[in-house]
C-alpha cells in the first residue's frame, strides 16, 4: 500500500495537490459507509475512489487494512473524515429544517449531500469548486446513472477568483435564507483569502442564514510534522498535507463573524466523538489537538 503519487500543489484536477485531498475524503466516507458502527452513509464514495487511477490501490473497508483501526490514517484519519461528514450533515439537515433552501458548498470536492440527504424537495444545492474536480465528479455519477434528491447546481469557478459572482450568474439568492460548509477548506487557502471568503458569505447571507466550517488553531503547524496521521498519510497516498497547507498567519474568522453579528460556537471533534460514542480521542503528538469546528448562525436584526 505505499503510496507513489506525485505531489503537486496546484493541479487542476483531482490528481495531485488539493484535489488529491477530495479522494482520501472519499475513501474515509467509503470506509465509515461499510462499518457495521457506521457514523454516515455515502454509497458514491467507494465509486470516485475507484475512477480515479492515483488511488486504486487504497482500501475502502477497514477490513483491508492490514492493522484496521489500529492504522493512525485508515483507522484514526479515516475515521474523523466519518465524524465530521455525519456533524455537517446534521447541521445541514438542522439548517434546511429551519428555513434555509440554499445549500452552498464551498470547494465542494466529491461531497454527495445533494444525493444523501433527505433535503426539502426546493432546497438547491450549490457545489463549488475547480472546473476539474466537479468535471472528474461529474463522470463518475453519470456512469452510475445517480439523480441528485433536490435541485443541484455545479459553480466551476477557483475560489481564489469571483465565485461570488459565478454563484450569482446561476440563481443564488442572497435574500434567502442559506447554510454554507466550508469543509476541510480553509487552511488550505491564504490567510487573505480566508478573510475575502468569510466577509463575502457574511454579505452574500440573510439573517436566518447559517455557516459550519474547519479551522486550525496551532500556530505553528511544523509541530506536528511527525504525527503519526501525517506520517501515514504521507507513506501510505504520497499525499503531504503539511506542504499543501498554508503557512501563513491564520485569521480569526470566528472573532470576525461574531463582531459582524452572527452566534458562533467553536468545539473540539472529541466532543462530538464522545456525544455518538465513536470517533478520534486525543492521543500524544496529535495532528488534530489543534482542529476545531465552528458553527455559525446569522442573527434576526
Amino acid at each position: 500500500m505505499a503510496g507513489t503519487t506525485p505531489q503537486h500543489t496546484d493541479v487542476e484536477g483531482v490528481d495531485g495537490g488539493v484535489g488529491l485531498t477530495a479522494l482520501l475524503v472519499a475513501a474515509s466516507r467509503a470506509m465509515e459507509t461499510h462499518r457495521h458502527d457506521s457514523l454516515a452513509q455515502d454509497t458514491y464514495a467507494e465509486h470516485f475512489v475507484r475512477a480515479a487511477p492515483a488511488c486504486t490501490h487504497w482500501p475502502v473497508r477497514i477490513e483491508e487494512v492490514p492493522d484496521g483501526d489500529d492504522n493512525p490514517l485508515w483507522g484514526r484519519f479515516a475515521r474523523y473524515f466519518g465524524l465530521r461528514t455525519r456533524v455537517l450533515d446534521d447541521f445541514v439537515l438542522r439548517s434546511a429544517g429551519a428555513g434555509a433552501r440554499q445549500v452552498v458548498l464551498l470547494g465542494a470536492g466529491l461531497d454527495t449531500r445533494a444525493f444523501r440527504l433527505d433535503l426539502p424537495s426546493d432546497c438547491v444545492v450549490f457545489e463549488v469548486d475547480r472546473a476539474g474536480v466537479l468535471a472528474f465528479k461529474e463522470q463518475v455519477l453519470t456512469g452510475l446513472s445517480a439523480a441528485p434528491e433536490v435541485k443541484r447546481v455545479p459553480v466551476p469557478v477557483d475560489l481564489r477568483e469571483d465565485w461570488a459572482g459565478a454563484l450569482g450568474t446561476v440563481g443564488f439568492d442572497p435574500a434567502a435564507p442559506s447554510v454554507w460548509l466550508a469543509e476541510g477548506l480553509l487552511f488550505y487557502l491564504p490567510g487573505p483569502a480566508e478573510t475575502y471568503l468569510v466577509d463575502t458569505v457574511d454579505r452574500l447571507t440573510a439573517a436566518g442564514s447559517a455557516l459550519a466550517f474547519e479551522a486550525k488553531l496551532e500556530k505553528d503547524l511544523l509541530a506536528y510534522r511527525d504525527s503519526p496521521i501525517y506520517t501515514a498519510t504521507r507513506r501510505l497516498t504520497g499525499i503531504d498535507l503539511l506542504r499543501l497547507f498554508d503557512k501563513g498567519p491564520r485569521p480569526d474568522s470566528a472573532g470576525a463573524l461574531t463582531a459582524k453579528g452572527w452566534s458562533t460556537s467553536m468545539h473540539t471533534p472529541f466532543e462530538f466523538t464522545k456525544r455518538h460514542g465513536r470517533g478520534p480521542l486525543p492521543e500524544p503528538n496529535d495532528a488534530l489537538e489543534g482542529n476545531r469546528w465552528v458553527f455559525a448562525h446569522k442573527l434576526v436584526p
